[in-house]
């Protein structure tokens, strides 16, 4: 009792630690749900490089998560820790770079390395911040209970943060009306529907200048909410480097280190579960903007729906945390996650209909907060499982989390990029007010049918994890005892 109390955090502590999720989120939340749609309709790319750049930005954005996790394994504490170092150092650039992802360049060649560069740039300084933060989890107590409360609290803010993105990005920007224009199949072709469409490309690009200052504006505000919380991460935590470490610690090369963690079984059944249905959540946020402005009809209204579901899965967190302790993390796998599918189908089925849409968007929320919460949380329980097996073995926990985000991200890349090819092939029409059919059937596909596939797939693969409740609390009385 008195080394768990030694152990316990502080709810100031816990805050802090809970502030530095935020900056990965905001951006994050900006990025998924708008870029596509800023590339297309904003930028005028062509929907082949908008793929292309989605595509090798996230594959890149995967690839740097085992590279960081690796210089980390590397690094030598110091007086600041040995992971605070990286976040406090990565800031400002990354700040820098994600404000001129949303800079429209003023040169007629070379807009797509422009977008390339600096988001394969912002990519990379933000898993510099992320990588050592998600690992910071093993390092602030030792006790089970204490890194769970921790991680809810993170989670809170995290979801709350991915509101921050939504509502920032989304209230300034929708402020701002992108210009459209009308198909050719429903202009006349007389002289004076011409005359007309000419000056409705006139009056559009003064309108286009307006959303693009929108878009720089948000990306300058959360720039700013970036530095904010980085700041207070650093001061308000303290990274003990005896809450990962047993006495029987020797050291253990990273590429030693990374065969045992893909040799751990629970690991892997893990991250293979959660890849699908994690997967199945980045590709409806991908195509829910351009799902809601051409297939739904709400043009001006996606951003606020958006904002119900980040505000209904903010709200929820507290109810999952309390769920997976009175009932184990695999049965809130189980309810959380497949709670999605009925909405997600609804959503797909129904015609378009803006309150019945707004409930959706608010229960589809309920199950975004559970996708949320449970990687965070039971990836603790898989090092606490490796570590027990592999006594003589430590510094590994950037390696857990950093494979874990690399496999998640790289195969969102691949799904943003065959999707938003998907999208060209069925004829999408850059800045068109409306899309033909076969968009619209490709969008669906998209935000339902493929989501669904991917959630019930991953379900599936969880019956195989194997820590369960009673297996958790063993490794934990086993643990004390190593200590």
């Amino acid at each position: 009792r008195l080394q768990e109390s030694r152990e316990r955090l502080s709810v100031c502590s816990k805050l802090c630690y809970a502030v530095g999720g935020a900056p990965y989120q905001i951006t994050g939340c900006a990025l998924g749900f708008f870029l596509q749609i800023y590339l297309l309709d904003v930028a005028q790319l062509d929907p082949f490089y908008a793929s292309i750049i989605l595509f090798v930005g996230r594959a890149w954005d995967a690839i740097t998560d085992p590279m960081v996790g690796f210089f980390i394994s590397k690094t030598s504490w110091t007086r600041f820790g040995r992971l605070m170092p990286w976040i406090i150092f990565s800031t400002p650039f990354a700040v820098i770079s994600y404000f001129l992802i949303w800079f429209v360049p003023d040169i007629s060649r070379g807009q797509v390395m422009w977008y390339l560069v600096f988001y394969c740039i912002f990519q990379t300084l933000v898993t510099c911040f992320h990588v050592p933060y998600s690992a910071l989890t093993m390092f602030i107590s030792r006790e089970q209970s204490e890194r769970d409360s921790a991680t809810a609290y993170r989670m809170t803010v995290e979801v709350l943060g991915t509101v921050l993105g939504t509502a920032i990005q989304g209230q300034i920007v929708g402020k701002a009306v992108t210009p459209c224009i009308e198909s050719p199949l429903f202009i006349g072709k007389t002289n004076s529907s011409v005359a007309m469409e000419e000056l409705n490309m006139t009056h559009d690009t003064g309108s286009l200048t307006d959303t693009r200052n929108a878009y720089m504006i948000a990306a300058g505000v959360i720039g700013g909410l970036y530095i904010l919380c980085a700041v207070i991460l650093s001061v308000g935590v303290r990274e003990k480097r005896e809450s990962s470490e047993l006495r029987s610690d020797e050291p253990v090369s990273f590429f030693q280190g990374l065969k045992l963690v893909m040799n751990h079984g629970a690991y892997i059944k893990l991250i293979i579960g959660f890849l699908f249905t994690s997967l199945a959540f980045m590709l409806l946020e991908g195509n829910f903007a351009l799902f809601c402005t051409y297939t739904l009809g709400f043009r001006n209204e996606f951003q606020n729906i958006l904002l119900a579901i980040m505000l209904s899965a903010t709200l929820t967190i507290p109810f999952w945390q309390w769920f997976l302790t009175r009932f184990g993390k695999k049965t809130a796998v189980y309810v959380g996650i497949s709670s999605a599918i009925p909405f997600l189908i609804l959503v797909a089925v129904l015609d378009s209909n803006l309150i019945v849409t707004y409930i959706v968007a608010v229960a589809a929320g309920i199950s975004v907060a559970a996708a949320f919460l449970l990687p965070w949380s039971m990836l603790p329980d898989v090092i606490d499982d490796f570590k027990l097996q592999h006594p003589h073995s430590h510094s590994h926990e950037a390696i857990f989390f950093s494979f874990y985000v690399f496999f998640t991200k790289f195969t969102s890349g691949v799904s943003l990029g065959i999707s938003t090819l998907s999208l060209d092939f069925a004829g999408y029409q850059t800045r068109g007010c409306s899309q033909p059919s076969k968009v619209n059937v490709t969008l669906k596909m998209l935000v339902s049918a493929v989501p669904v596939g991917l959630i019930l797939l991953g379900l599936l693969l969880f019956k195989l994890y194997p820590i369960d409740e009673e297996k958790r609390r063993k490794n934990k009385k086993a643990l004390q005892d190593l200590r």
